[in-house]
Formats: structure tokens, C-alpha cells, sequence
């Protein structure tokens, strides 16, 4: 491929992108004229975007928070909206705290909380998807530059998952977890239902099955004043609340307008002492 990819080639790539569909089919051209290594490379890579691959799984990566996250086929990819949950967690996460990233997907949330903290933390993760947990260790493999050396990821199901010896000491648990409805799944863009692992995106009937089952559990690996956060919809956020407030935990709704995102915060309340 030519460094500099000709107008002509740039607008063929373009027009078909626009052909089949994609919104932002300059942008995507863009990216995909950087990645591709030779001209059947660019082929075989438009091709798949045409027929509805996601762009992520077509490259290999996605950019989230100012990072390149690797993203193997069928593995979730990291939506913007996202980055709001990692900036509420970045203030929650003191010097050495132990962060989990459960439901971790490609590791994305817990990168980026390590790269924008500005202090060492500990960082473990866990999926249930061994396509995701091998993705997560490449993205995780060297945090040195992102202050969470040593960074470890486990295959499992919830905290099932995780070493015994996390129980009591987690101080911040971002738990990414499905919440589409059953139901919904089949309103779902193609590149998500057809895409992407369904685990990753079914939450149950109501699509809360998921939280529930975390939120019953997280009480026994926070630490006192430890923190769960979690992303939902407008629509389910005021059940969100009652589950983790139901487990014992302070709960807080949060909200950004630009990235229509819906976060709650649910907090172990501390140890107090006579």
C-alpha cells in the first residue's frame, strides 16, 4: 500500500462504505487505508466491513480513552459511553488501591483507569469468555508505563473467578455488565447481535440479572468504603438502585449528557467504631 493512499482510492473506499451502510464512511476509510498492509489486504478488510463486520474486529483494535485496545473477533468492543464510567473510577482509586475489572472484556476499563489514575494501583480482571480473557492479557500484559504493574486476569464465572484473597480488599469493582433485555437483542445492530458474544450483552429479562448476582456478592469482596460501579440505562436506573441499595450498599446515579452515559456508583459503607 502506497503511504499516501491516491484521492481516487480514498473515494472508492469511501463510496463503498457509504453503499453499505456506514454512517461514518470517510472516518473508516481513513482507518482502514492506515491498515491495511497491501492492496488485497485493503480488499479483503472493506469487503468485511461491507458485510457487517465491526470496524474494531476488522483492524484488531479500537481506540478508547486515548488508547489502542486490541479486540480479537467475537470479543466485545469497548463503547465510548464507557469512558465516563473509567473517569468516575479514576476519582474513586487512591494510591495502591486494588481495582477489579470483572466482566472485563478486552481489558479496555481496566487499562484505562491505569493509564489516566497518575499513581500505582493493583489491577486484577475476569471474564467469563476465554476469546476475552486472552485479548485482556495482551492489552494488560505491560502496565509499567500505565502505574498497574503485574496486572493479572482470570477465566471464570463473576467472582468465581477471582483469588480468594481479594474478599474484603477490593476498593474499586467496575463491573461492566450486560444489561440489554432478552428481548432486546434482536433490535440490536447487526454488528453487536451477529458480532459480538451474547453473554456479553444479555442481561436477562429485564436486563438485570447480571447486576443482581454482582451485587449480591460485592458486600463480601469490597472493602469497607470500597466502591462498585456499573453502567445501566435511563430506563433501568431507578431498579439498579433498589438491587445494590437491597444489598447493603450507598448508592449514588450519575450522568453525562455528551456521552449518554448512566453510571451508579454503590458503595461498602465504612467500618465505624464505637
Amino acid at each position: 500500500m502506497p503511504v499516501h493512499p491516491s484521492a481516487s482510492l480514498r473515494s472508492t473506499v469511501t463510496a463503498r462504505l457509504r453503499a453499505a451502510g456506514c454512517v461514518f464512511a470517510e472516518d473508516e476509510a481513513r482507518i482502514l487505508l492506515a491498515a491495511a498492509a497491501t492492496p488485497a489486504a485493503l480488499a479483503a478488510m472493506v469487503r468485511d466491513r461491507a458485510d457487517g463486520r465491526p470496524l474494531e474486529h476488522v483492524v484488531g483494535w479500537a481506540e478508547f480513552a486515548g488508547l489502542r485496545i486490541a479486540v480479537d473477533p467475537g470479543v466485545f468492543v469497548p463503547r465510548r459511553r464507557s469512558e465516563f464510567l473509567v473517569r468516575t473510577a479514576v476519582a474513586l482509586a487512591p494510591a495502591n488501591a486494588q481495582v477489579v475489572d470483572l466482566c472485563c472484556g478486552s481489558g479496555a476499563l481496566g487499562a484505562a483507569l491505569a493509564a489516566a489514575v497518575g499513581h500505582p494501583v493493583r489491577l486484577t480482571a475476569a471474564d467469563v469468555d476465554p476469546a476475552a480473557v486472552r485479548c485482556a492479557r495482551r492489552n494488560l500484559a505491560d502496565l509499567a508505563d500505565l502505574a498497574a504493574p503485574g496486572a493479572e486476569v482470570y477465566r471464570g464465572d463473576l467472582f468465581d473467578a477471582l483469588p480468594t484473597g481479594l474478599r474484603g480488599r477490593v476498593d474499586v469493582l467496575l463491573a461492566n455488565v450486560p444489561y440489554v433485555p432478552t428481548a432486546d437483542i434482536e433490535l440490536l445492530p447487526a454488528e453487536a447481535r451477529v458480532h459480538e458474544a451474547r453473554p456479553a450483552l444479555d442481561g436477562g429479562a429485564d436486563g438485570l440479572d447480571v447486576l443482581r448476582r454482582v451485587a449480591a456478592d460485592a458486600p463480601h469482596w469490597l472493602a469497607p468504603g470500597g466502591t462498585l460501579l456499573f453502567e445501566t440505562s435511563d430506563q433501568q436506573a431507578d431498579t439498579a438502585l433498589d438491587v445494590v441499595l437491597a444489598a447493603g450498599l450507598t448508592a449514588a446515579l450519575r450522568y453525562d449528557e455528551d456521552l449518554d452515559a448512566t453510571v451508579v456508583t454503590a458503595t461498602r459503607p465504612p467500618v465505624t467504631t464505637p
